[in-house]
């Protein structure tokens, strides 16, 4: 059993607790990154249990290099809704890119909007990043929703940013900035 990491920082909001992933999460992780509605537009996907219990090695690696940093979305009742997290931060830059998946059952009940802001204000206040970045599949419009309600700015589209199910895809960039 991996044990939890004491520094690791949990954010609350006033329904949800964002927590280090713990092994217990692994079934639920296959549950979302397996579903076709989740990895439509996301770039991790598993075709098996072992296979995601890699991916769980792959959070608590993460944040021991401090390249990034992921929370399990989770509440007292329902258990795990899925999650949000940062990767690719850059120390010089102070920058990260955001990342988040729900399970479907729990699309649209505002749950990112609010956990969103617990992120961004660890990333800036805590971890002295200045710049968020989102780099969205151009079809995925319920993310361009999110990432407008909370503030983030278009910055361009890059064409034919990469090669998916053998199609070329569209990547959005969006960001905000810590002002």
């Amino acid at each position: 059993m991996q044990m939890p990491n004491c520094h690791f920082p949990e954010l609350v909001t006033s329904r949800f607790f964002l927590k280090q992933f713990q092994n217990k999460d692994v079934e639920n992780v296959f549950k979302g990154l397996s579903n076709p509605k989740v990895i439509k537009y996301y770039g991790v996907s598993f075709s098996s249990l072992e296979a995601t219990k890699e991916q769980m090695q792959w959070y608590h690696n993460l944040e021991k290099t401090t390249t990034g940093i992921w929370w399990a979305i989770c509440d007292e009742q329902s258990g795990f809704y899925g999650a949000i997290g940062l990767s690719d931060i850059n120390k010089e830059r102070k920058s990260a890119e955001i990342g988040f998946w729900l399970l479907p059952k729990y699309w649209g009940k505002g749950i990112i909007k609010e956990c969103m802001p617990e992120v961004l204000k660890y990333s800036f206040q805590k971890r002295g990043l200045f710049i968020i970045e989102a780099f969205v599949e151009t079809e995925n419009l319920n993310c361009y929703k999110v990432l407008k309600k909370m503030d983030f700015d278009y910055e361009k589209t890059i064409i034919n940013a990469e090669i998916k199910n053998g199609k070329t895809i569209n990547i959005a960039v969006f960001s905000k900035t810590n002002n």
